[in-house]
């Protein structure tokens, strides 16, 4: 399934959207609405499926517009995704199973919704109202995971600005500009935030869908999230962080896949120390490991591979993208890589090896500063990965905003799969002229089978 992202048809549908009372002095993600393109593509390229959002979708309404995202096929064959203040599940003929607004106090959906072995969901979202130790009052942003029952009960949330350093700035000031996730501007390619930046930022009444620190702003940007059994935890990809973490029921972190850079007690505790293969702990330098070793930079999706994993020794799929990797911009913007990566966590002895990787011989063309996904496929024993911005860069700086509709010229994302630990692609699909958020393996045979 690929989603098109597309931009508002007038200045009137984001009038509409900030009538609704999402603004820079109280934050917020709502100005993400426009509308949606999901499909479903054959070996071929050839469309099999397109789904018709009419019906559900209105981007000029507060409660009915929003991106689309986090698609997942449950194992009941029906689909999970949310967009704006909604989630739904449906099954692949348009047979609503249900529709519902976000609980009472959430906000703004976006990115992740994970259906979990315990029959629970897991929605990415934010605070609609948070008292900040300032006095201030602010919607905060891409920071809180719900979980809900199959009937849409609250079940318990996660507070991330409450569980990790919603004030580490190491990340967010070497992040490009030009590329922080959804917010896509060509004018700030290659540009990055200073500390007197985010100072200045911090003392201000600015909030909302900006890179900075604190609650209200987007400091998190939690990109995925995957639930572990077997030990009743979440396993979250903190984008704006270059981290990957797995936090329990009590609410507590367990570890950080992390650089250990910035981290304050008693987050730094927490972080794990990468090893080879034999099991020796590898020298590291500020964010420069020995042996080959890297962590991910402002990734995308974290995946358990159940498969492989046991309690205490697991495997993680993630998709590096790249962008301010060993806390830096490169001298020049073609030297930015993204790889696809799995690690092995040992989560007793808190290390972790680096056991499998693809990308960087594939070099800038492969490289995609957002989106794209890292999932292992039990059926075939593979990995899928798709790079799904390969080439947005490189644009002319000053987009007229009528020209933002051609943002997809020229981008070219890449649909691979690989056999459990080869190098090289069994399939190999390039996408020419377009762009979507995540693509997966539809199991047809699943879908028609319940």
């Amino acid at each position: 399934c690929l989603r098109q992202p597309s931009v508002p048809e007038s200045k009137t549908a984001v009038d509409r959207l900030t009538a609704g009372g999402w603004s820079r002095d109280q934050g917020g993600a709502l100005e993400w609405g426009g509308g949606a393109q999901n499909a479903i593509i054959d070996t071929t390229g050839e469309v099999r499926w397109f789904m018709n959002t009419d019906p559900i979708h209105d981007q000029y309404s507060v409660l009915e517009s929003g991106p689309m995202l986090g698609f997942e096929q449950n194992k009941d064959g029906a689909y999970t995704w949310g967009f704006g203040q909604r989630y739904l599940k449906y099954d692949i003929m348009g047979r609503k199973i249900w529709n519902r607004r976000l609980p009472q106090s959430y906000i703004d959906f976006s990115h992740a919704l994970c259906a979990a072995e315990n029959g629970n969901y897991f929605l990415r979202v934010a605070a609609a109202a948070y008292a900040r130790p300032d006095g201030k009052t602010v919607r905060t942003v891409r920071d809180v995971i719900v979980e809900v029952d199959e009937s849409g009960n609250v079940v318990d949330d996660w507070r991330l600005w409450e569980i990790l350093d919603s004030y580490r700035d190491n990340v967010i000031k070497t992040m490009d500009q030009g590329a922080v996730c959804l917010n896509i501007d060509f004018s700030k390619e290659g540009q990055t935030l200073s500390a007197a930046d985010l100072a200045a930022m911090d003392k201000s009444d600015r909030f909302g869908d900006i890179a900075g620190v604190g609650p209200g702003r987007n400091w998190a940007h939690v990109n995925s999230i995957d639930y572990d059994p077997t030990d009743d935890s979440i396993i979250l990809s903190v984008r704006n962080q270059s981290a990957v973490v797995k936090i329990g029921r009590d609410h507590q972190v367990k570890w950080i896949l992390a650089s250990p850079e910035g981290w304050r007690s008693p987050w730094k505790d927490k972080v794990l120390k990468p090893v080879n293969a034999s099991g020796q702990i590898l020298k590291v330098e500020g964010s420069t490991c020995e042996g080959g070793f890297d962590w991910t930079w402002t990734q995308h999706s974290a995946f358990r591979v159940d498969e492989k994993s046991t309690k205490d020794v697991i495997y993680v799929s993630v998709f590096d993208n790249g962008d301010g990797r060993g806390m830096e911009q490169p001298a020049l913007p073609n030297m930015k890589y993204s790889r696809a990566v799995v690690y092995k966590i040992d989560q007793k002895k808190m290390t972790v090896q680096q056991v499998w990787e693809f990308g960087q011989e594939r070099g800038n063309d492969w490289y995609s500063p957002v989106t794209s996904l890292a999932k292992y496929q039990a059926d075939k024993d593979s990995v899928m990965v798709y790079s799904g911005s390969a080439g947005l860069f490189g644009k002319p700086s000053a987009m007229k905003p009528e020209e933002l509709a051609k943002m997809t010229k020229g981008v070219h994302p890449y649909l691979m799969e690989f056999r459990w630990g080869e190098k090289e692609p069994a399939v190999e699909i390039k996408l020419n002229d377009a762009m979507g958020y995540q693509a997966f393996p539809f199991n047809l045979q699943e879908a028609f089978e319940q």
